[in-house]
């Protein structure tokens, strides 16, 4: 039984890429409004991420093998977050739609995003040519999942084929429609067709959901008078509350620097990254960088930075440390070393780290790092045997290093991250430098220092003590070797002087 949404008289906030996350969601629903849409996040993403409940934050993560966050909710948005779907196949789109049914209120998918990517990969407005591939999306999804599906189109060239695809849309089950009232051609600057949306509106029984009018939104007196001119009780805001998302607040508009000064704050709160802050930050101030604060913003790149510009030092401090003890706690019980030793001798030692590829240089990896040090210790031979995981292709990986045994508990979206991660538990394990970065505070740290004291407990000892040997071997091999070729240099430079010398005396 699928879960109930009015949609009738609502303000929400617009799906926007790289806008839409949870910091603005938050402070739109503070504001006033009553729905929230995520940014796009294409089906294969979704499904190739973890689930991963942060009880540090209190939000549910999904996230990638990287660690990177595709997309983060908490309990403050249950019940108001649609996720919307980008997708251009139903089997997908279900399986996408199922990940996340109980993290969201609803799933809308994207019909009318014209951006190259999409339309390249057949998702967004490409659907809308494709009536067929509409309806076998739609139709799917509101069979197999438990809450409200809805989409969000474009106009087409003209209003019957709008209407058409419109009553196509309506009979597939979906709970409500927004209409973008421009065509997938058409941009910012070009007119919405609020006409064409009211006849729209007419031509359904469905809620119809008013959306493209971000140039006559002033303040939320400006939200209503849209809604009566397109004729919909519901509007959704995209450009307007990215600028101020004090758009929705019924009191009045809040003066741009007091939101930014929220949302930074905002943004602390949830642990949303540098990147995006900025490009938020940037996205509200643009008519404005010639202030101090956006001039400061332009070239900042981190939270910290951020914190200062905005006047928010104290409390980024304050929730750092707390923060930085809150993950050595929950570190602490997760990096677990197993370390365990067979009747012959045999040595095998998991630790968890995970390979992201940003805590290190460009173009260096544990890999070759391991590498380069075993071949200077003689070691000529490394075995990565890697083993996969039928019923979700992920790895893990075991490797061997002169008959020492290596690796971690993770199964892996690639056989190169499974054999990344034991390969960093080997340079730690035998003392290699690999020129790591790790992120302060993070696991990989954690677990380096804990690494650390338990590194000459006589278990693992020996086993850095034996390769540590093979180093110094192998370099004081090399030295000698160095000294008897100079020492032969050196008898060769003597004899070709004597013969020099004594040329004058050679009888011919």
């Amino acid at each position: 039984m699928t879960e109930k949404i009015d949609f009738h008289h609502k303000v929400i906030l617009a799906p926007m890429v790289r806008v839409s996350t949870l910091p603005l969601r938050l402070l739109s629903l503070r504001y006033g409004a009553d729905l929230v849409y995520c940014e796009e996040i294409i089906d294969f993403k979704i499904l190739s991420s973890t689930r991963v409940e942060n009880d540090i934050l209190g939000t549910v993560d999904y996230v990638m093998s990287d660690g990177n966050v595709v997309f983060r909710t908490c309990a403050q948005e249950k019940g108001k977050l649609f996720f919307q779907l980008g997708t251009s196949d139903a089997e997908r789109a279900v399986a996408a739609a199922l990940k996340v049914q109980e993290d969201v209120a609803g799933i809308d998918v994207n019909m009318g995003c014209p951006k190259e990517f999409s339309i390249k990969g057949g998702m967004g407005a490409a659907l809308l040519k494709k009536p067929e591939k509409v309806k076998q999306i739609l139709s799917s999804l509101v069979k197999a999942v438990s809450i409200p599906v809805t989409c969000k189109i474009r106009c087409l060239p003209t209003l019957e084929e709008t209407i058409e695809l419109a009553r196509i849309i309506e009979k597939t089950g979906v709970s409500a429609l927004t209409v973008h009232g421009r065509t997938k051609e058409e941009r910012p600057r070009h007119a919405n067709r609020n006409d064409f949306i009211r006849k729209i509106a007419e031509s359904l029984s469905i809620p119809v959901i008013a959306n493209g009018g971000s140039k006559e939104l002033k303040d939320c007196s400006d939200i209503q008078k849209f809604a009566k001119d397109t004729g919909c009780t519901s509007v959704m805001v995209a450009r307007a509350a990215e600028r101020n998302p004090s758009i929705f607040r019924k009191e009045g508009i809040i003066p741009l620097l007091d939101i930014v000064r929220e949302y930074v704050k905002m943004a602390i709160d949830w642990d949303n990254n540098a990147i995006n802050t900025k490009y938020c930050i940037l996205q509200m101030m643009y008519k404005d960088m010639d202030i101090k604060e956006g001039d400061q913003s332009l070239t900042a790149v981190t939270m910290e930075e951020f914190s200062e510009i905005w006047g928010l030092q104290e409390y980024y401090q304050q929730h750092k440390q707390s923060m930085t003890k809150l993950l050595a706690m929950k570190y602490d019980k997760e990096t677990e070393i197993h370390v365990v030793t067979t009747d012959d001798g045999h040595t095998t030692i998991e630790m968890p780290f995970k390979f992201y590829k940003k805590e290190f240089p460009p173009k260096i990896t544990p890999k070759q790092r391991l590498y380069e040090a075993t071949k200077r210790a003689g070691i000529n031979k490394l075995e990565y045997d890697v083993t996969e995981r039928k019923e979700d292709r992920c790895y893990n990986c075991i490797l061997n290093v002169g008959g020492t045994v290596y690796t971690t508990p993770f199964w892996e979206k690639s056989k190169q991250l499974a054999e990344q991660g034991a390969a960093m538990v080997a340079t730690t394990v035998l003392d290699i430098k690999d020129e790591r970065q790790f992120v302060e505070g993070g696991q990989n740290e954690a677990l380096l220092e804990k690494w650390k004291k338990r590194k000459n407990d006589c278990d693992v000892k020996d086993i850095y003590l034996s390769f540590k040997h093979l180093l110094d071997k192998a370099n004081e091999e090399k030295l000698v070797k160095k000294r008897l070729n100079d020492e032969t240099n050196d008898s060769c430079i003597e004899v070709k002087h004597f013969v020099s010398e004594n040329q004058d005396d050679v009888v011919t």
